[in-house]
């Protein structure tokens, strides 16, 4: 991915910078993407494009063929990250704030914490964990109150599908844990895009938006929005991701789930006049931190190990796609 005759501490910079960056900056780029573009059908586009491209690569470099078992965990681990996660993200910031939804996303941690807990044979988590719930929920709380406080009804209607869609991430990130890929993780996140761009198409299809294109109507802003989506969200960023998990510790790697949002509220702030208030702030800090708890419990070995995901678009060893 970076030129070999880069220095090892170079390409770990320009790596952790993609991942980032990127992925901090892939909120304001849905938000521009969706001024102009049908949101559901914009993300299939996104990723059935960037799917195809990732699975080609892949196969072409030697990656095993795909068995029948592996398309359906494609399917469904697709259906969950990318059409009930980033779709709804999509669909949502019709109404919501770019930095906010980025806020909501960064709880995903919290809600796989959650469920891996309640889930059939779960495990129960230990001190610092349950702390880190705790507090995650209640910058979560915080956040939407304000959020439900000062906003409009479409806006508080956003704010709810972002918990869906959370939730759905942190469902399909737990699944993707133990779902059968095959061995080259690049070639499986290739598949989840494809099985995810096919379901988003789907349901464009169905709620009409096909109807809603209208070519002349496209910004030069939406398109160029989408094909950043394309290329550095979904491609760039998401392999550096992989990279990092090679040559440096998965704590290190998954620092981007504190990045990110910060990236994202900032970006949005400065690049589309987005509110952020002493109340954003405080969320912001309270969610990132109890993140940061979480994943330090995960380093001392507590058990449920959880894989803190991305853009998925994240965050995501073992087929999981970033949620981003």
């Amino acid at each position: 991915m970076l030129a070999s005759r880069t220095s090892p501490r170079t390409q770990i910079i320009l790596a952790f910078t993609a991942v980032y960056i990127i992925w901090g900056s892939t909120y304001l780029a849905i938000r521009f993407a969706v001024a102009t573009m049908p949101p559901f059908l914009m993300a299939g586009v996104r990723f059935l494009v960037a799917g195809a491209i990732l699975y080609l690569l892949m196969r072409l470099r030697g990656g095993e063929r795909p068995k029948l078992v592996h398309w359906r965990s494609a399917l469904i681990v697709g259906g969950l990250l990318l059409l009930g996660g980033n779709g709804i993200v999509s669909w949502a910031e019709q109404q919501v704030p770019s930095g906010l939804a980025a806020l909501l996303i960064a709880a995903v941690p919290l809600w796989m914490a959650l469920f891996d807990w309640l889930r059939p044979g779960g495990v129960r988590p230990t001190g610092l964990t349950v702390v880190g719930l705790m507090i995650g929920f209640a910058g979560v709380i915080l956040l939407a109150s304000q959020a439900e406080s000062s906003g409009t009804g479409p806006q508080l209607i956003g704010i709810l599908a972002l918990l869906v869609a959370a939730i759905c991430w942190a469902i399909g990130s737990l699944y993707a844990r133990s779902a059968p890929f095959p061995g080259t993780q690049l070639l499986g996140t290739g598949m989840e895009m494809l099985g995810g761009g096919a379901l988003l198409i789907v349901i464009a299809t169905a709620t009409g938006e096909w109807g809603q294109v209208h070519l002349e109507a496209i910004s030069l802003k939406s398109a160029l929005a989408l094909a950043f989506l394309i290329i550095f969200g979904s491609l760039v960023a998401f392999s550096a991701y992989v990279w990092l998990l090679h040559h440096v510790s998965a704590a290190r790697a998954s620092t981007y789930a504190y990045v990110n949002p910060v990236v994202a509220v900032f970006l949005g702030w400065a690049f589309a006049n987005e509110e952020v208030t002493w109340v954003t702030i405080a969320s912001a800090a309270i969610i990132i931190s109890s993140v940061a708890l979480i994943s330090i419990a995960r380093a001392r070995g507590e058990k449920p190990q959880l894989e803190i995901f991305a853009e998925t678009d994240a965050p995501t060893p073992e087929g999981a796609i970033a949620r981003r």
